[in-house]
């Protein structure tokens, strides 16, 4: 029966039976420290610890695992970087001759004068493949509710370094993920994106449950970003930066979801109590995440944060009286 599932830096397989997950071990397809997820387990755990497939690595240490896979995509050019502001930030990226930085339209904030600008469709990830090639990388993004182009930055001078700089939309931090130290692959929000080394693809991943896809604040559709280099996505409010241990679940507001690896499993219940869920004004879902695997969350969803400052320009007369309690009622102040 196949019902078992394996996950390998960051990479899911399956669903494979217990004797192909055996075979692949003494094929040397799997490593020792892949985890495993089957029936009556309540979350990933290391596939050493299990009884079924201990023995089909032999002995303790008699070998070596061996080396992480490739990340998927294309190498991603070495960028140097540095993080400016507090609470409105930009990063300034760094490139040597030759390199080159990809960025969303609109998130552009300076650049030397050795710096070239082109508009590419997609990421630019597949330099070498043909034009439906480059038409579907710039199809995927239409899918995520981003532009079919994206602009590409990149150092032309024979000699010295240039710099070029990107802003956050919103109040916020850019988060620097390097990717080849995380697996290769990252899921996040879908406008999350900000910049990235060139040679990091930018794809979707969908969602695999309806729960998920209709409740979870982002649709079926979400950001994957994939390649060995840094990429940068933004936030609004603080970031945690939490990493989650085999079997250990966290339950969260399903818009403070930024990022997760892949390995992270994902879903979405329903809030318990009919008077929790009609008048606790949190919403009916909250989203579950379990480990084992890395997870940045937001503080303040930018759904939020703008309704918030709807909300406010809306109410006519906002003024001295915002303080006063009897000011706010008499004026119909939601505070």
């Amino acid at each position: 029966m196949k019902s078992w599932y394996v996950g390998i830096h960051g990479q899911q397989q399956g669903p494979l039976s217990a004797e192909e997950i055996v075979d692949r071990i003494r094929a040397g397809a799997l490593p020792a420290d892949a985890h495993v997820f089957g029936p009556g387990m309540s979350g990933w755990e290391p596939i050493r610890s299990r009884a079924e497939f201990a023995e089909a690595f032999g002995p303790a240490g008699s070998a070596p695992p061996p080396p992480p896979l490739p990340p998927p995509g294309g190498r991603a050019h070495e960028i140097d970087y540095e993080i400016f502001g507090g609470e409105m930030q930009y990063v300034e990226v760094t490139l040597d001759p030759q390199e080159a930085c990809i960025a969303e339209a609109g998130a552009f904030f300076y650049m030397e004068p050795g710096i070239e600008m082109q508009t590419i469709f997609g990421d630019g990830s597949r330099a070498g493949g043909g034009i439906m090639d480059k038409l579907f990388a710039a199809g995927r993004r239409v899918l995520t509710g981003e532009s079919l182009f994206m602009t590409l930055f990149a150092n032309a001078r024979a000699s010295g370094r240039q710099k070029v700089a990107f802003a956050a939309p919103y109040p916020g931090k850019i988060v620097p993920m390097h990717l080849g130290k995380l697996g290769g692959t990252m899921i996040c929000q879908k406008d999350a994106f900000l910049c990235a080394a060139k040679g990091i693809s930018v794809g979707i991943a969908f969602q695999r449950k309806l729960g998920a896809g209709f409740f979870g604040g982002e649709g079926f559709i979400l950001q994957k970003l994939e390649g060995d280099g840094y990429a940068f996505v933004h936030a609004c409010g603080a970031i945690l930066e939490r990493d989650l241990a085999a079997g250990e679940t966290l339950r969260v507001d399903t818009g403070c979801l930024v990022a997760f690896e892949p390995r992270v499993s994902y879903d979405i219940q329903m809030v318990r109590g009919v008077k929790t869920a009609l008048f606790g004004g949190e919403g009916l879902f909250f989203a579950t995440l379990s480990g084992p695997g890395k997870v940045w969350l937001q503080s303040l969803p930018f759904s939020r944060f703008a309704s918030r400052v709807f909300a406010a320009a809306g109410t006519p007369g906002r003024g001295g009286e915002e303080g006063s309690l009897l000011g706010g009622m008499l004026m119909g102040g939601d505070d």
